[in-house]
């Protein structure tokens, strides 16, 4: 049996029209396709300890936003390949499975390849963030939690000397606020949370709200839904994403048990 939520209220206009390439996965690796170009095609040449230094090296704005707290720029690869291998790959498949279950008129707005690396990527700026507030047991301090919140904007500083597409650092910057301007980091009065935008935030959520982490255990499907069922209530995040949420999740708990 699926999971239930009550009806969600309408809230927002979606207007993104962006361009999809429907080609993006049907690229094929030859016999002599080798480890170098997998390596300068791959999502992954962007979260390497050499392709991270040479970011950080590259803008000297990534200093002075960690002055205060990782002075000597320590990098926590271990911690990041752990959150590429788990949380990131899985908001990775959330996000699509978001976009494959939109109504048909929204599935064109949706930009696959920039949600596909946004969903990958958009935690890449934890691995500036001190392993003891990564990894607190307890409830972050306010100081805490304002360099935790850091974390999206670093990512955004980091990946914009590389060749990320624009989109893509739009949304790893802000892939914690919403059409209410609520979250993190401040946004001008000129910012759109779009389709692809909400698509990564509920992605994100639902993927932290169940899975286990040092300060909290992970909440059912049902929790994490009906908690972010109260974005949409609050015109957080449009009802059509969070229907396709629950669809996903649906399908995915189905095809578990069979």
């Amino acid at each position: 049996m699926g999971l239930e939520i009550a009806r969600a209220l309408g809230v927002g206009a979606i207007q993104p029209n962006i361009y999809v390439n429907r080609n993006r996965y049907n690229t094929g690796f030859g016999q002599n396709a080798n480890v170098d170009t997998f390596e300068r095609t791959s999502i992954d040449r962007y979260t390497t300890e050499t392709a991270i230094k040479k970011m950080i090296n590259t803008n000297p704005q990534i200093k002075k936003i960690v002055k205060n707290f990782n002075p000597e720029m320590q990098l926590n690869i271990l911690e990041l390949n752990n959150l590429l291998k788990n949380h990131a790959s899985d908001t990775r498949t959330i996000a699509k499975g978001i976009a494959e279950n939109l109504p048909f008129s929204l599935k064109s707005k949706v930009n696959l390849k920039a949600i596909d690396e946004a969903a990958y990527l958009h935690d890449i700026g934890k691995v500036l963030i001190p392993e003891n507030i990564l990894n607190k047991s307890g409830k972050l301090d306010e100081l805490e939690t304002k360099i935790m919140h850091t974390h999206s904007e670093l990512g955004y500083e980091m990946l914009k000397t590389t060749d990320i597409d624009a989109l893509v650092l739009n949304l790893v910057r802000n892939h914690h606020q919403n059409p209410k301007k609520t979250g993190y980091p401040r946004v001008g009065n000129d910012f759109n949370a779009d389709l692809n935008l909400q698509i990564i935030s509920a992605s994100d959520k639902y993927s932290a709200l169940t899975e286990k982490r040092v300060y909290k255990d992970p909440l059912s499907p049902k929790q994490a839904l009906t908690i972010i069922y109260q974005d949409v209530k609050e015109g957080k995040l449009h009802p059509f994403i969070f229907k396709a949420l629950v669809n996903h999740v649906n399908n995915n708990t189905l095809s578990k048990v069979s």
